[in-house]
């Protein structure tokens, strides 16, 4: 799904107002208040893009792009503020086609129709654009009132097919809530008969989000999708269900239990991995076979000292190993019926130092690294046991699905919100002297924040930014390629680059600080697309430091 983010640092060199824009001209970022829909017109002869604008222009607003180039930084700039491109095949530098490529490459071409526009009808480049995504085929010399019915219908079925995967998104959000009751119904029971509260469940399913994220963030050994997260994070919640078969009075003791005792509270994992492999039904469904994973082996430990089978390290399935951990620090951090609350940093020293027993150094590490904000969560979900159940990888799913799918009165209210948003993030960004860029790699071009050209002398879109003059008179060309070579040797789990550059701004030396963030493909193996960054000028602080060191 094409993103337009509001916090990425794209600000406009594009003003949506109506009838006309010029992509290479700058403007405001005020919210459109005009409904029209936003039509990108691309064609290197300014004759041509008139015409268009003289059919369209009543009816839509224009944005112009006179070359390749500028039709892909408006798109980046726009997001879904644009609703559709005409697009013309021949054109110097980067022709239609190529700009199709670069559409198809971002998944662009799934959310903005694309109309070819040429006077070539060579079957071969006719197909090859149908290949890429283009959505229609208009030949010159064209009719206005043909370009304009094909506008309208090319715009209509876009939004139509939006709606319906906004009402497929809402029956999953529906499903989903229904779900998490039930389940958190039966946990609650559950946590109700061991004398606790169902925040227990709550938080334990938040912790095995948590850890599984980050465990994902860190390594792909084990494979983990959003959607396997989501499920397991789902399955939790019944972790504890064969203590329904456990006497009150052992669930509910108030000291140590007795060495008897302890045995007969063991069993309630094998117990509620049998009650699962008795149901009646759906024992092929994935939920399933994850629950009873979890409830068998939540108490198996890394070293295989655990219980009920003595599994060791990763013969535990991840599912079991991550809800042990949460398991573990839960019932540290929260008040039992034998003893009261340890604090935070209490209850992490003694996971860490093997005082609950072992586990996944992996995991550890997720935990040791990630203490503040897990304790911070955990903090939440004690105050509003809601909170969980609205904060799922399905339900972060459901609400991107519902975001590209909305109908057209709701995208449009969206889409003005995001550029009011962005708006803002520009005001910000400016008050700190930042300068914000985005960075292409194919094509390679840069794009500088509106308040960075001002600055910096530079213009908007930059093309080829290692070899272009005026970005080596300002940096040095060495700078700059090493700047690439960072990006480039990144990964989407560690993604971001800092660094010193010095530069001549205005004729002066200074030394700048670089942040920046790779972007990455959304491919079964992602490749590298580009970055989002910001520039700090921090001479002066340096020469303040140096001169308080002397």
């Amino acid at each position: 799904m094409l993103e337009t983010n509001a916090c990425a640092g794209r600000q406009s060199g594009y003003a949506l107002l109506p009838n006309r824009v010029n992509s290479a001209g700058g403007g405001s970022m005020t919210p459109s208040l005009n409904r029209k829909k936003t039509v990108l017109v691309v064609d290197d002869s300014p004759m041509n893009r008139e015409l268009l604008i003289d059919i369209m222009g009543d009816e839509f607003n224009v944005v112009e792009a006179e070359n390749g180039e500028q039709a892909v930084a408006a798109v980046l700039r726009l997001g879904l503020g644009v609703s559709l491109v005409l697009l013309d095949y021949v054109m110097p530098g980067m022709d239609g086609l190529e700009v199709l490529e670069v559409f198809q490459k971002n998944g662009w071409i799934k959310d903005i129709p694309v109309v070819m526009l040429s006077t070539e009808s060579d079957p071969k480049y006719i197909e090859r654009a149908y290949e890429l995504g283009a959505t229609d085929f208009l030949v010159r010399p064209f009719d206005a009132n043909i370009v304009l019915h094909r506008a309208r219908n090319t715009i209509m079925l876009y939004s139509k097919q939006r709606m319906l995967y906004g009402m497929v998104a809402d029956e999953i959000n529906e499903r989903e809530r229904d779900v998490n009751l039930m389940v958190a119904i039966l946990s609650h029971i559950v946590e109700f008969r061991n004398g606790e509260s169902g925040r227990h469940v709550l938080r334990v399913r938040m912790l095995t989000e948590l850890l599984l994220t980050y465990l994902a963030d860190k390594t792909d050994a084990y494979n983990l999708t959003p959607d396997d997260i989501s499920l397991i994070s789902m399955a939790s919640s019944l972790h504890d269900i064969g203590k329904i078969a456990i006497s009150e009075a052992i669930l509910n003791k108030p000291g140590r239990l007795a060495p008897e005792e302890f045995e007969v509270m063991k069993t309630h994992a094998a117990v509620g991995a049998e009650m699962l492999e008795n149901l009646p039904m759906g024992q092929g469904e994935r939920l399933v076979q994850t629950a009873h994973d979890i409830c068998r082996w939540h108490h198996e430990r890394w070293d295989g000292r655990g219980y009920p089978d003595g599994l060791k390290g990763d013969d535990i399935p991840i599912s079991a190993q991550v809800v042990a951990l949460a398991d573990v620090y839960d019932a540290l951090t929260s008040e039992r019926v034998y003893k009261p609350p340890y604090p935070h940093g209490k209850a992490l020293d003694m996971i860490l130092n093997g005082e609950c027993g072992t586990f996944n150094p992996l995991l550890l590490d997720c935990l040791r690294e990630n203490a503040d904000d897990i304790c911070s969560q955990v903090e939440d979900v004690s105050l509003d046991g809601n909170r969980v159940s609205d904060s799922g990888y399905t339900m972060r799913y459901v609400a991107d699905s519902l975001a590209e799918s909305m109908d057209e009165g709701k995208a449009s209210r969206e889409f003005d919100l995001m550029e009011y948003e962005r708006m803002k993030y520009a005001f910000f960004a400016e008050m700190s002297n930042e300068i914000q860029f985005e960075y292409a790699a194919d094509p390679s071009m840069l794009i500088i924040s509106s308040h960075g050209t001002m600055n910096s002398g530079l213009p908007d879109i930059v093309a080829d930014p290692i070899d272009d003059e005026r970005m080596t008179k300002m940096f040095r060309r060495e700078d700059l390629l090493d700047l690439d070579r960072r990006l480039r040797a990144t990964s989407p789990e560690n993604p971001i680059v800092n660094l010193e550059m010095k530069a001549n701004l205005n004729g002066k030396p200074r030394r700048l600080a670089v942040v920046a963030r790779s972007l990455w493909s959304e491919e079964d193996e992602p490749a590298y697309v580009g970055a989002l960054g910001k520039i700090a000028d921090v001479h002066d602080g340096r020469a303040t430091a140096q001169s308080i060191d002397a």
